[in-house]
């Protein structure tokens, strides 16, 4: 379906639905992941729990993952959820206008299945490495929130016109996270050695 755009009211509603917004989709696999990660590590040491799950007889590499899950599963499906309603109420509201169905386009696709599966399990990894270094979930936390500063960059980028989240972009986007996370687990692999968790308390 090819979409008219006769007045500028619709070239700015089509525009804000599939770019402007975008960026805002990237901030709920952020801070889920954050919340949950944090909770999940510093959390145990925190709770004192710590020892008794690197003594478990599970497998180290088992346990580490389950945890890495726990966290990445939920803010991805989360995510997907939150873009079903947003299209729905989207679709809803400007079909009156445009006779259309204006959402999804293929940036939102690349954006939900490409980038956002990358971001949220990067996410996870920094809050592992925050967690290390911390004493508690809520110092965790705090310090985990700061993961959404590159996502404020990308939409004030948006707004002054600097930068278009198109497809191009988001398929750069992703495949650099993709590369950046595979850092993260092989530098976590290297550190997962039972003693050394159990001393210094970090998972």
């Amino acid at each position: 379906i090819i979409l008219s755009f006769d007045t500028v009211n619709k070239k700015m509603i089509y525009f804000a639905v599939n770019y402007l917004f975008a960026p805002f989709f990237l901030i709920i696999p952020l801070m889920a992941a954050s919340v949950i990660g944090a909770n999940s590590f510093a959390g145990e040491k925190e709770r004192k729990t710590m020892e008794s799950l690197l003594f478990a007889p599970v497998a180290l590499p088992s346990l580490f993952w389950a945890k890495i899950l726990s966290a990445f599963l939920p803010a991805f499906f989360l995510t997907i959820l939150c873009s079903l309603l947003y299209g729905l109420m989207v679709n809803l509201t400007a079909y009156p206008l445009f006779h259309a169905l204006i959402f999804p386009q293929p940036n939102w696709l690349i954006l939900l299945f490409w980038v956002t599966p990358a971001l949220s399990l990067g996410a996870v990894f920094v809050n592992v490495l925050i967690s290390a270094k911390v004493k508690g979930f809520q110092e965790a936390y705090q310090l985990g929130g700061l993961v959404i500063l590159p996502v404020l960059v990308l939409f004030v980028g948006q707004i002054t016109g600097l930068l278009l989240v198109n497809t191009v972009f988001l398929w750069w986007l992703g495949a650099s996270l993709w590369l950046i996370d595979l850092i993260f687990i092989k530098r976590v692999g290297e550190r997962l050695n039972r003693d050394k968790l159990f001393a210094s308390q970090v998972l």
